[in-house]
């Protein structure tokens, strides 16, 4: 499935209240592009629980405080104001960059990454925020990428650092499975911050990678990542109900350099669905 859809992929698939996995290059680590906001909203959730920070909190983001992306207050022009919890449904509901730095800023980068060590998740590394994420990545393509071939920009994609997994924000298939495994088990914080991650997981806004594998029945509470050079990936849990849940992290890689590319996007669905479905036939 991957081949015929010019891409390779690293995955993870695990039962959440029982046994089994599936993987494929797990522990590889790649981009993690917009999947690590899923860790800033933990961190969210858990010092609003912890009384820290209030959900309903005003928080002022002035017109000149934005940062590059292509949804919610990222585009738009004047002053905004909302609360800690709406910020943080932007920031996964439509993966909003600037409700993301908004929000990463106000709990603290040490404190995300604490937690991330706390449970465990040692191949992961969330060093940047959307800011900083997207500058280091247009340093990697140079000052003159506007000026070059689409085969001469397609190298620089395939020799960034960042787009490799080699620096920047990473993680692992089998780390995010992890964490999404926690916080369904309320595991990952106060119960309460726990089922705050998933309410709002619940409402992300992407029908065209993870809910794909299952046009209906199980409900797909998911945040996905997408970075120039072909990087698309989606994490999330797929509940049949009854006890009966999957985490899965998909992180793709298009072997063709393309603003959209719906063959790529359905394989995230697709070959996630093939995962759990072999975690299902060994029960």
């Amino acid at each position: 499935m991957l081949r015929d859809a010019h891409a390779d992929a690293a995955l993870h698939a695990r039962s959440i209240f029982g046994a089994g996995e599936v993987g494929l290059d797990a522990d590889r680590r790649s981009a993690a592009a917009s999947t690590y906001k899923v860790a800033v909203l933990l961190e969210v959730a858990c010092q609003t629980a912890e009384g820290r920070i209030g959900a309903a909190d005003r928080i002022r983001v002035p017109s000149d405080r934005r940062t590059t992306g292509p949804t919610g207050i990222s585009i738009l022009n004047d002053d905004v104001e909302m609360s800690v919890r709406d910020l943080a449904m932007l920031m996964i509901h439509v993966s909003d960059n600037t409700a993301t730095d908004v929000l990463h800023e106000l709990v603290g980068h040490e404190a995300v990454t604490a937690r991330l060590r706390a449970l465990g998740l040692t191949d992961t590394s969330f060093e940047l925020d959307c800011h900083h994420l997207i500058a280091a990545l247009l340093d990697e393509l140079g000052d003159d990428r506007d000026a070059l071939t689409p085969e001469e920009l397609a190298e620089r994609f395939r020799r960034s650092p960042s787009l490799r997994g080699e620096r920047g924000n990473t993680t692992t298939p089998r780390d995010m499975t992890s964490l999404l495994s926690a916080v369904w088990r309320d595991e990952a914080g106060p119960p309460e911050a726990c089922s705050e991650v998933r309410r709002v997981m619940g409402h992300q806004f992407a029908p065209h990678r993870l809910s794909t594998a299952y046009p209906n029945g199980p409900s797909v509470s998911g945040k996905t990542g997408t970075l120039f050079g072909g990087i698309r990936s989606e994490v999330g849990v797929v509940d049949f109900g009854g006890g009966e849940a999957y985490a899965v992290a998909v992180y793709l890689r298009g072997h063709r350099v393309a603003r959209r590319d719906p063959d790529a996007d359905r394989a995230i669905g697709r070959v996630a669905r093939l995962a759990i479905d072999a975690i299902r036939e060994a029960r």
